[in-house]
């Protein structure tokens, strides 16, 4: 994540989803932003051509942004597959906002951070346009070095702050912020003035920080983004857009919040391995892992690079998995057809027991073979054996079962008393 890349640098960052987390999207978070007297432009949302109309028409005006609400980087220079470029349009007219919404709600946004396949737009934010004389950036994350709150400010908003980053990191301002303490007058004002609010915008400025720090803590979040926060011509700050992400260890007290998610922008087999209890990342490589500890299976990623492979997921069952669990990651590490070309299984049983992923790779090898046998089934004796050939043949090729073993698989399970 940004954030990461902000307080560590480029080359300490390792991983942009390690965890879990409740990242909203923009329309949930401007609306909590609004709830909570932060200022926003006026907005609507819309899951129609038709309704993104009729917002703009009740936003009023001749000016409006209409952005695409895909939980991705990158949305202005995006493409959608409907032909239109970019994820953030500026219309004039009600018709106009119409006719954008049509090319986006309903299709793929594909952008740097998405992929080929790129990622369904179901609505669109539509808000008033604001003329703006100044943009910052603005954030407040968590910081494992201080293991607390911190301020992240800078004079350069309205643009990739990753770049911003890279190329004049004196431009990025923070400040950590006692836990205890909280966030104080004098903090917020600092960072006000660091990030270039003066006159009489700076009062309005380090009481907007208090108030997004009072509802960072509020919801429990692991980071508050605004990109940009501005002032207008008449001397109004606004936050002009708001990226939300929400401590996954929360969801008791912040349920309202978690009923929010999108579960349409994130990978189907991730979702599908949560349901499951499965701490599961799809990668790129074409070496399926399944490993207890995510240090271990971090360890065995690492060998598998070493060794000049790559893997295809991250996949830690935890310590307490059962059979139907393990069977379970089976089926979703075989999902990619065509793309895992082995399975390494990476167990020391402490907390996890062996025979517990012992029974759950012979069940996953059983009902593989009864599935197989079933083809075969199809394909009588009585026929002539170039045809038998053929049905079997047939029958592969529509093997649509849900558990695909046709490949090699690597198990090494060892315990306690590996020693002994």
């Amino acid at each position: 994540m940004l954030h990461r890349k902000l307080l560590c640098g480029a080359n300490k960052f390792v991983s942009n989803q390690s965890v879990r987390t409740l990242m909203l999207q923009e329309y949930n978070g401007m609306t909590v932003l609004s709830e909570n007297n932060v200022r926003v432009p006026p907005f609507g949302i819309a899951t129609s051509a038709e309704e993104a109309y009729n917002q703009a028409v009740k936003i009023g005006g001749k000016d409006y942004v209409v952005k695409a609400q895909v939980l991705a980087g990158g949305r202005g220079k995006g493409k959608f597959d409907s032909g239109l470029e970019g994820g953030v349009q500026i219309v004039f007219t009600p018709e106009e906002a119409k006719e954008k919404a049509k090319q986006m709600i309903g299709h793929k946004l594909i952008t740097k951070q998405t992929g080929a396949e790129g990622r369904p737009c179901k609505a669109v934010l539509v808000c008033k346009r604001l003329f703006t004389r100044r943009e910052y950036y603005f954030s407040i994350t968590l910081d494992r070095t201080t293991n607390g709150p911190i301020l992240i400010g800078s004079s350069k908003g309205g643009v990739n702050i990753e770049e911003v980053a890279a190329t004049d990191p004196d431009a990025i301002i923070t400040i950590p912020i006692d836990i205890n303490e909280g966030v104080t007058k004098e903090n917020a004002e600092k960072m006000a003035k660091k990030m270039g609010f003066a006159n009489e915008c700076l009062k309005e400025a380090t009481e907007l920080i208090i108030n997004l720090y009072n509802l960072f803590i509020k919801v429990d979040g692991s980071l508050l983004e605004i990109n940009p926060m501005a002032e207008n011509v008449d001397g109004q700050v606004y936050c002009m857009d708001c990226k939300l992400v929400i401590d996954p260890n929360a969801e008791y007290r912040q349920k309202a919040l978690f009923e929010q998610k999108d579960t349409s922008q994130e990978d189907e087999l991730e979702v599908r391995a949560q349901k499951s209890n499965l701490n599961y990342i799809r990668l790129d490589g074409n070496i399926g892992c399944m490993v207890n500890g995510a240090g271990l299976a971090m360890a065995t990623m690492d060998i598998i690079k070493l060794h000049g492979g790559e893997p295809a997921n991250f996949l830690d069952v935890g310590g307490g998995a059962t059979v139907e669990q393990v069977y379970e990651a089976f089926k979703i590490i075989t999902s990619d057809r065509g793309k895992v070309n082995a399975i390494l299984v990476n167990i020391f049983g402490g907390i996890m027991r062996c025979d517990v992923i012992a029974q759950g790779i012979i069940k996953a090898a059983s009902i593989h073979l009864a599935f197989r046998r079933e083809k075969v089934g199809s394909a009588p004796a009585t026929l002539p054996l170039v045809k038998q050939c053929k049905v079997l043949k047939k029958a592969h090729e529509s093997d649509n079962s849900e558990l695909d073993l046709k490949i090699p698989i690597v198990v090494r399970l060892q315990g306690t008393r590996v020693d002994g």
